[in-house]
């Protein structure tokens, strides 16, 4: 089997594991032995994958989306995941802008501070790095609160 095979499976072993076997039965419509088989590494079994639509099923009750992850790291993009913040539809684009606005002051100002000596050591890079995932964060609550104005 390849190495992304491989990787793809136990990511999805863990993600059967992490719902449960008998939740993750009810919640695909997939036996136990054909969930199983999705994960096996038995030469039988190298070419059978889960559907998306189970991936999708079992990561919205996961705790992680275990298998949407490594598909990001073996194209070489990373997630940022909170699991916090369930794609909430709460508040709207008017309180969107102005979270946007303290957000990206915040950051500016942590630049300022960083940028005061010429130079950024890492402790500041990683708090610029924690207030940038942070506007990150408020414009795809506003991307998705503007899908839902617009109905698209």
């Amino acid at each position: 089997m390849s190495s992304i095979g491989n990787y793809l499976k136990k990511h999805t072993e863990a993600l059967v594991k992490d719902v449960g076997l008998e939740t993750a039965c009810s919640l695909t419509g997939k036996s136990k032995a054909t969930l199983g088989r999705y994960y096996s590494d038995s030469d039988e079994h190298t070419d059978r994958f889960m559907p998306v639509d189970a991936v999708a099923a079992l990561e919205k009750a996961a705790s992680y989306p275990h298998v949407t992850s490594a598909l990001a790291e073996l194209r070489g993009a990373s997630m940022s995941y909170d699991a916090d913040r369930k794609n909430a539809p709460g508040g709207g684009v008017n309180s969107d802008v102005i979270a946007l606005s303290q957000r990206f002051a915040m950051l500016m100002a942590e630049y300022q501070q960083s940028i005061e000596d010429g130079v950024i050591t890492i402790n500041e890079a990683k708090r610029l790095l924690r207030e940038t995932l942070a506007l990150q964060h408020v414009l795809i609550d506003m991307k998705l609160h503007l899908e839902e104005e617009s109905g698209t």
